[in-house]
């Protein structure tokens, strides 16, 4: 579900500057006392050039809408005067010690009071004033509200080419596809959720991609998402920004792959799997022509290695989806319960050493054959087939009876002991 954009017709270039000018009394909070429904978080690094601007924004926004808010500055080790500019413009200071942009909003929102939280950098690239339409969106029920540039206006020279055509697109696309979500714009900087959805979300990670880590875990845990188109304003500072395109975008992008096992794992694994048994079966036993091009034993010891990985890659997979990540990504899905359901140590390593002693079959019988002959050379076109199947089996079996172990230990140690 999308909300309805707010917006003029014209949008200007650069957002509003207006607001209680340096100097105002600092007010942390409501000035009545009453409880806080609203608190703006920004994390600061050196925001000496914008942060002013920021603040007043927001202060338009809560008096205009007569919110009752706060404005938390979490500060991650400014050197340039940032925390004092914040406190002359009425913004209640967090210092965070430990580095990193998802630590900075971490602290920020541990010290937060109010029921929404409202997030945005602190570099004029978003308009706080026009934040009311995530506050509405809390009130109307959702967990998560979400701010679109995809959907909304970016200002021409606001993004990069490389983050607008190739970076954004590639990494919102494979984000709703791994956690079937809606979300246009996984990296928007501005989104607002609730504390208690943030709580539930149990967000991590302390680099640039805390900010996919929100999404992904709000569909994980099944919060309630809508987007708000926004506008991405061309930042203030004459400083290089904290992102760096190349690092961060592998940074989010290999974190995507972690807290998917499926894609990234399993169903690759088992496709590489398939693949391998299928070729493996039609040059099993005799070549086969093909096209003018003859596959022979040489295609059948290729097919080995891709059933042997594809096995392997399938079983890590559902190693990680079972217990590694169980707590991160909440039990696995009905079918998969059950299809593993009938998976038990004593099964597992009844089939794993079946399937060992049956290419133990293959290989002692060439050893006969081998001691039979005097311990001489074989010929290669009777032998190397049934090694190759005969060691395929081999492993494979031998996989199965390990990995029957290692589930076992962790099915063991998931076990809490009644109190």
């Amino acid at each position: 579900m999308n909300v309805t954009d707010t917006r003029p017709e014209s949008v200007p270039d650069e957002p509003p500057r207006s607001g209680q000018p340096a100097g105002a009394p600092a007010t942390a909070g409501p000035a009545d006392g009453s409880a806080v429904e609203v608190s703006f978080v920004m994390p600061c690094l050196n925001e000496a050039e914008t942060l002013a601007g920021c603040i007043q924004a927001a202060r338009k926004c809560i008096e205009e809408n007569d919110l009752r808010a706060e404005i938390v500055v979490a500060d991650n080790g400014s050197t340039d005067g940032s925390q004092a500019i914040a406190e002359q413009h009425g913004a209640r200071v967090v210092h965070v010690q430990e580095k990193g942009y998802g630590c900075a909003l971490m602290g920020g929102f541990a010290a937060a009071r109010g029921k929404y939280l409202i997030m945005g950098d602190a570099d004029l690239s978003y308009d706080f004033s026009a934040a009311l339409p995530f506050v509405e969106q809390l009130r109307s029920g959702y967990d998560v509200v979400m701010g679109s540039r995809l959907k909304g206006r970016i200002v021409p020279g606001a993004m990069p080419w490389k983050h607008r055509w190739i970076g954004n697109p590639v990494l919102s696309g494979l984000g709703r596809l791994f956690f079937k979500t809606p979300i246009s714009d996984f990296h928007c900087g501005l989104r607002a959720f609730t504390k208690a959805a943030y709580q539930r979300m149990d967000v991590r990670t302390t680099g640039m991609e805390f900010a996919s880590e929100l999404v992904m875990k709000a569909a994980l845990r099944g919060l309630r998402m809508t987007e708000v188109p926004i506008t991405l304003y061309r930042d203030g500072r004459s400083r290089p920004p904290h992102l760096r395109s190349w690092r961060d975008g592998w940074r989010h992008l290999s974190f995507m792959m972690l807290m998917c096992p499926r894609w990234t794992l399993i169903i690759p694994g088992l496709l590489l799997m398939m693949l391998g048994l299928l070729i493996g079966l039609a040059v099993a036993f005799r070549p086969l022509g093909l096209a003018g091009v003859t596959l022979d034993v040489h295609t059948l010891l290729a097919a080995s290695l891709t059933i042997t990985l594809g096995y392997q890659i399938l079983l890590v997979g559902l190693a990680a989806r079972l217990y590694a990540l169980d707590l991160e990504l909440g039990p696995p899905r009905e079918l998969l319960q059950r299809v593993l359901g009938v998976f038990t140590l004593e099964r597992g390593v009844v089939a794993g050493a079946s399937v060992f002693l049956v290419g133990l079959l293959f290989v002692a019988y060439l050893t006969v054959g081998w001691v039979v002959r005097g311990c001489g050379p074989l010929p290669i076109e009777r032998t190397l087939r049934p090694m190759v199947i005969g060691s395929t089996l081999i492993g494979l079996g031998a996989q199965t009876v390990l990995m029957s172990f290692f589930f076992r230990m962790f099915a063991l140690q998931k076990r809490r002991s009644p109190v």
